[in-house]
């Protein structure tokens, strides 16, 4: 099982479990306290929609323990002052690697957080997180043509565009080095 956490400088990114998706699914006023988090005014957000969630959640149930931590990823901003911890955006990985190593990543942030460099953020820690379980070699994203601000996420993250994705998107992708195994 891969680690269901990971921290990056001002994030919390917390991968999807089926308690999460079936309270923001089913029961979205137990959503934020199950969260930890205050939620945006606008969320869902981006393309993280209703069929998203579904289509997680049955990946969940699917794929049980193995597939933990390839599908949606909770972007939570850190609590600072008088600002509490609040969910940002959503991420993720679109399914586990294939078997040449590839995953595809997607993520979005909430209107109000948008501006301030969390989308950048957010793909650190999706990378930070491939490199972890030793399984990706290639990461790939597939962002809106217009959308300028994930395709600068996507570059400050060692993404290069790599051609057209069709329907309207580019394609960008990086290399993943494997985080190197702790010495016992």
């Amino acid at each position: 099982m891969i680690p269901l956490i990971t921290q990056t400088p001002r994030l919390m990114l917390i991968a999807a479990s089926r308690a999460l998706l079936t309270a923001e699914l089913h029961k979205p006023q137990y959503f934020p306290v199950l969260l930890g988090a205050a939620l945006p005014s606008e969320w869902p957000t981006g393309h993280y929609t209703q069929e998203a969630m579904h289509h997680q959640l049955e990946q969940l149930t699917a794929g049980g323990r193995d597939a933990a931590g390839w599908h949606g990823w909770y972007a939570l901003r850190k609590a600072e002052g008088d600002t509490p911890r609040t969910l940002v955006g959503s991420g993720g990985f679109l399914s586990p690697p294939d078997q040449a190593g590839t995953a595809e990543i997607n993520f979005s942030i909430a209107p109000e957080w948008r501006g301030q460099g969390l989308g950048a953020e957010l793909v650190a820690g999706l990378v930070q997180q491939a490199e972890a379980t030793g399984m990706v070699r290639r990461l790939v994203a597939h962002p809106e043509t217009e959308n300028l601000a994930a395709q600068q996420a996507l570059r400050l993250n060692g993404f290069e565009p790599v051609g057209e994705g069709g329907e309207g998107r580019r394609q960008f992708a990086r290399a993943v080095e494997p985080a190197a195994a702790p010495v016992p």
